[in-house]
Protein backbone atom coordinates (compact mmCIF):
# COMPACT_ATOMS: atom_id res chain seq x y z
CA UNK A 1 0.00 0.00 0.00
CA UNK A 2 2.81 2.10 0.47
CA UNK A 3 4.24 2.10 -3.17
CA UNK A 4 0.88 3.22 -4.07
CA UNK A 5 1.42 6.85 -3.71
CA UNK A 6 4.85 6.49 -5.33
CA UNK A 7 3.33 4.83 -8.54
CA UNK A 8 1.44 7.91 -9.33
CA UNK A 9 4.40 9.74 -9.25
CA UNK A 10 6.35 7.53 -11.35
CA UNK A 11 3.18 7.95 -13.54
CA UNK A 12 3.55 12.23 -13.62
CA UNK A 13 7.06 11.32 -14.47
CA UNK A 14 6.10 9.24 -17.25
CA UNK A 15 3.80 12.15 -18.79
CA UNK A 16 6.34 14.15 -18.53
CA UNK A 17 8.67 12.61 -20.78
CA UNK A 18 6.10 11.61 -23.67
CA UNK A 19 5.49 15.68 -23.36
CA UNK A 20 9.48 15.51 -23.73
CA UNK A 21 9.24 12.85 -26.95
CA UNK A 22 6.74 15.01 -28.69
CA UNK A 23 8.05 17.97 -28.34
CA UNK A 24 11.36 16.58 -29.69
CA UNK A 25 9.84 15.31 -32.60
CA UNK A 26 8.47 18.42 -34.35
CA UNK A 27 10.41 20.60 -35.35
CA UNK A 28 9.39 23.87 -37.84
CA UNK A 29 7.83 23.52 -40.77
CA UNK A 30 9.44 25.39 -43.42
CA UNK A 31 7.29 26.34 -46.32
CA UNK A 32 6.78 28.51 -49.30
CA UNK A 33 4.55 30.85 -50.15
CA UNK A 34 2.97 31.78 -53.69
CA UNK A 35 5.78 34.58 -53.74
CA UNK A 36 8.71 32.31 -53.07
CA UNK A 37 9.03 33.86 -49.27
CA UNK A 38 9.34 31.22 -46.02
CA UNK A 39 6.52 30.02 -44.40
CA UNK A 40 7.82 28.87 -41.03
CA UNK A 41 5.45 27.01 -38.39
CA UNK A 42 5.78 24.63 -35.71
CA UNK A 43 3.60 21.68 -35.93
CA UNK A 44 0.06 21.18 -34.11
CA UNK A 45 0.92 17.68 -32.66
CA UNK A 46 3.22 20.15 -29.94
CA UNK A 47 -0.24 21.08 -27.92
CA UNK A 48 0.22 17.33 -26.92
CA UNK A 49 3.19 18.55 -24.91
CA UNK A 50 0.79 20.98 -23.36
CA UNK A 51 -2.00 17.92 -22.70
CA UNK A 52 0.91 15.57 -20.97
CA UNK A 53 2.03 18.50 -18.81
CA UNK A 54 -1.27 19.21 -17.29
CA UNK A 55 -2.23 15.83 -16.48
CA UNK A 56 1.04 15.26 -15.12
CA UNK A 57 -0.07 18.14 -12.81
CA UNK A 58 -3.30 16.35 -11.80
CA UNK A 59 -1.14 13.25 -11.40
CA UNK A 60 1.25 15.06 -9.19
CA UNK A 61 -1.88 16.68 -7.13
CA UNK A 62 -3.28 12.99 -6.63
CA UNK A 63 -0.12 11.37 -5.60
CA UNK A 64 0.24 13.94 -2.26
CA UNK A 65 -3.64 13.26 -1.92
CA UNK A 66 -3.15 9.14 -1.82
CA UNK A 67 -0.21 9.22 0.43
CA UNK A 68 -2.05 11.63 3.11
CA UNK A 69 -4.87 9.31 2.29
CA UNK A 70 -2.89 6.19 2.88
CA UNK A 71 -1.08 7.59 6.13
CA UNK A 72 2.01 6.16 3.17
CA UNK A 73 4.23 9.82 3.01
CA UNK A 74 7.73 9.33 3.04
CA UNK A 75 10.98 10.24 2.38
CA UNK A 76 11.38 8.89 -0.52
CA UNK A 77 8.37 9.55 -2.00
CA UNK A 78 8.92 13.52 -1.12
CA UNK A 79 12.42 12.83 -3.42
CA UNK A 80 10.83 11.14 -6.16
CA UNK A 81 7.92 13.71 -6.30
CA UNK A 82 10.53 16.49 -7.15
CA UNK A 83 12.55 14.10 -9.51
CA UNK A 84 9.35 13.85 -11.60
CA UNK A 85 8.84 17.26 -11.10
CA UNK A 86 11.53 18.51 -12.70
CA UNK A 87 11.05 16.79 -15.94
CA UNK A 88 7.01 17.10 -15.98
CA UNK A 89 7.58 20.68 -15.30
CA UNK A 90 10.86 22.25 -15.69
CA UNK A 91 12.92 19.95 -18.42
CA UNK A 92 9.77 20.00 -20.75
CA UNK A 93 8.57 23.62 -20.13
CA UNK A 94 12.18 24.47 -21.00
CA UNK A 95 11.92 22.63 -24.68
CA UNK A 96 8.50 24.49 -25.42
CA UNK A 97 10.49 27.76 -24.70
CA UNK A 98 13.47 26.47 -26.87
CA UNK A 99 11.39 25.71 -29.85
CA UNK A 100 8.88 29.15 -29.75
CA UNK A 101 12.86 30.60 -29.66
CA UNK A 102 13.63 28.65 -32.48
CA UNK A 103 10.60 29.81 -34.27
CA UNK A 104 11.04 33.67 -33.70
CA UNK A 105 15.17 33.62 -34.69
CA UNK A 106 13.54 31.54 -37.95
CA UNK A 107 11.34 34.50 -38.83
CA UNK A 108 14.22 37.06 -39.21
CA UNK A 109 16.29 37.19 -42.35
CA UNK A 110 19.20 34.80 -42.30
CA UNK A 111 17.66 32.81 -38.74
CA UNK A 112 17.77 29.46 -39.91
CA UNK A 113 21.53 30.04 -39.37
CA UNK A 114 21.06 31.12 -35.34
CA UNK A 115 23.50 30.14 -33.07
CA UNK A 116 22.23 27.93 -30.69
CA UNK A 117 23.88 30.00 -28.03
CA UNK A 118 20.53 32.30 -28.66
CA UNK A 119 18.81 29.73 -27.37
CA UNK A 120 20.29 28.32 -24.78
CA UNK A 121 18.44 30.66 -22.29
CA UNK A 122 15.67 28.00 -22.09
CA UNK A 123 17.76 25.77 -20.63
CA UNK A 124 17.24 28.42 -17.71
CA UNK A 125 13.80 27.06 -16.90
CA UNK A 126 14.63 23.83 -15.80
CA UNK A 127 17.84 24.41 -14.10
CA UNK A 128 16.04 26.89 -12.03
CA UNK A 129 13.15 24.36 -11.01
CA UNK A 130 15.69 21.87 -10.07
CA UNK A 131 17.36 24.50 -7.55
CA UNK A 132 13.52 25.58 -5.77
CA UNK A 133 12.80 21.85 -5.42
CA UNK A 134 16.07 21.27 -3.75
CA UNK A 135 15.67 24.10 -1.92
CA UNK A 136 12.27 22.74 -0.64
CA UNK A 137 13.25 18.96 -0.16
CA UNK A 138 15.69 20.19 2.52
CA UNK A 139 12.96 22.91 4.01
CA UNK A 140 10.73 21.67 6.89
CA UNK A 141 8.43 24.41 7.14
CA UNK A 142 6.53 24.95 3.39
CA UNK A 143 3.67 22.97 4.33
CA UNK A 144 0.51 25.16 3.69
CA UNK A 145 3.09 28.58 2.35
CA UNK A 146 5.52 28.04 -0.32
CA UNK A 147 9.21 30.07 -0.57
CA UNK A 148 9.08 30.98 -4.40
CA UNK A 149 6.61 30.41 -6.92
CA UNK A 150 5.75 26.10 -7.05
CA UNK A 151 7.75 24.55 -9.97
CA UNK A 152 3.96 22.82 -11.20
CA UNK A 153 2.77 26.24 -11.71
CA UNK A 154 5.21 27.59 -14.07
CA UNK A 155 5.07 24.01 -15.83
CA UNK A 156 1.55 25.02 -16.43
CA UNK A 157 1.49 28.82 -17.58
CA UNK A 158 4.81 28.13 -19.97
CA UNK A 159 2.09 24.57 -21.15
CA UNK A 160 -0.38 27.57 -21.69
CA UNK A 161 1.83 28.76 -24.29
CA UNK A 162 1.32 26.32 -27.50
CA UNK A 163 -2.41 26.17 -26.83
CA UNK A 164 -2.74 30.39 -26.79
CA UNK A 165 -0.68 30.21 -30.18
CA UNK A 166 -3.09 27.64 -31.70
CA UNK A 167 -6.51 28.84 -30.28
CA UNK A 168 -6.10 32.94 -30.41
CA UNK A 169 -7.26 34.86 -34.16
CA UNK A 170 -5.23 37.69 -32.53
CA UNK A 171 -2.30 38.66 -34.50
CA UNK A 172 -1.14 40.97 -31.95
CA UNK A 173 -0.99 37.81 -29.32
CA UNK A 174 0.78 35.89 -31.56
CA UNK A 175 3.63 37.89 -32.92
CA UNK A 176 3.93 38.81 -28.70
CA UNK A 177 4.41 35.28 -28.25
CA UNK A 178 6.87 34.68 -31.03
CA UNK A 179 9.03 38.11 -30.07
CA UNK A 180 12.46 36.67 -29.03
CA UNK A 181 12.57 39.53 -26.14
CA UNK A 182 9.48 38.26 -24.67
CA UNK A 183 10.22 35.04 -24.47
CA UNK A 184 13.57 36.46 -22.76
CA UNK A 185 11.76 38.21 -20.55
CA UNK A 186 9.32 35.22 -19.43
CA UNK A 187 12.13 32.65 -19.14
CA UNK A 188 13.78 35.23 -16.62
CA UNK A 189 10.86 35.64 -14.61
CA UNK A 190 9.44 32.84 -14.09
CA UNK A 191 12.75 31.31 -13.49
CA UNK A 192 13.56 34.41 -10.87
CA UNK A 193 9.68 33.51 -9.10
CA UNK A 194 10.67 29.86 -8.88
CA UNK A 195 14.26 30.29 -7.14
CA UNK A 196 13.26 33.31 -5.06
CA UNK A 197 11.88 33.65 -1.10
CA UNK A 198 8.53 35.01 -2.32
CA UNK A 199 5.50 33.60 0.23
CA UNK A 200 3.26 31.98 -2.01
CA UNK A 201 0.04 30.30 -0.39
CA UNK A 202 -0.58 26.50 -1.26
CA UNK A 203 -3.26 25.17 -2.80
CA UNK A 204 -4.36 23.08 0.38
CA UNK A 205 -6.69 23.18 2.74
CA UNK A 206 -6.46 23.34 6.68
CA UNK A 207 -9.82 23.11 6.96
CA UNK A 208 -13.40 24.02 5.97
CA UNK A 209 -13.65 27.74 7.09
CA UNK A 210 -14.02 30.19 4.88
CA UNK A 211 -11.20 32.75 6.55
CA UNK A 212 -8.76 30.40 6.11
CA UNK A 213 -9.36 29.82 2.72
CA UNK A 214 -10.79 33.07 1.81
CA UNK A 215 -7.78 33.59 -0.45
CA UNK A 216 -7.90 29.96 -2.28
CA UNK A 217 -11.44 30.94 -2.62
CA UNK A 218 -10.46 34.31 -4.79
CA UNK A 219 -8.43 32.24 -6.71
CA UNK A 220 -11.14 29.96 -7.83
CA UNK A 221 -13.65 32.93 -8.54
CA UNK A 222 -10.81 34.73 -10.95
CA UNK A 223 -9.37 31.61 -12.21
CA UNK A 224 -13.01 30.77 -13.47
CA UNK A 225 -13.48 34.27 -14.79
CA UNK A 226 -10.12 34.52 -16.45
CA UNK A 227 -10.37 30.89 -18.25
CA UNK A 228 -14.30 31.26 -19.38
CA UNK A 229 -13.66 34.90 -20.64
CA UNK A 230 -9.88 34.60 -22.18
CA UNK A 231 -9.80 30.86 -23.11
CA UNK A 232 -6.03 29.90 -22.71
CA UNK A 233 -5.46 33.42 -22.72
CA UNK A 234 -6.71 33.17 -19.41
CA UNK A 235 -3.88 30.81 -17.46
CA UNK A 236 -1.00 33.60 -17.36
CA UNK A 237 -3.75 36.16 -15.71
CA UNK A 238 -4.41 33.19 -13.01
CA UNK A 239 -1.00 32.70 -12.58
CA UNK A 240 -0.42 36.31 -12.23
CA UNK A 241 -3.69 36.47 -9.91
CA UNK A 242 -1.90 33.71 -8.30
CA UNK A 243 1.20 35.61 -6.86
CA UNK A 244 -0.52 38.89 -6.69
CA UNK A 245 -3.31 37.14 -3.67
CA UNK A 246 -0.41 35.55 -2.44
CA UNK A 247 1.51 38.75 -1.77
CA UNK A 248 -1.54 40.20 -0.61
CA UNK A 249 -2.75 37.88 1.82
CA UNK A 250 0.41 37.76 3.06
CA UNK A 251 1.08 41.67 3.87
CA UNK A 252 -2.12 41.50 5.37
CA UNK A 253 -1.46 39.21 7.86
CA UNK A 254 1.79 40.85 8.52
Amino acid sequence: MKQIPNLFTLLNLVFGCMAIVVILQNGITIGTGPAGEYLLDLPEKIWLAALFIAIAAVVDFLDGFVARLLNASSEMGKQLDSLADVVSFGVAPGLILYQFLRLSFAREDDGLDTSVLWLLPAVVVPCAAAYRLARFNIDTGQNYNFKGVPVPAVGLVVASLPMIYWHTNSEQLINLILNKWVLYAIIFVLSYLMVSTLPIMALKFKDFSFKSNQPKLIMLVISLIAVITLKWAGMPVVFLAYIIVSLFFKNKKE
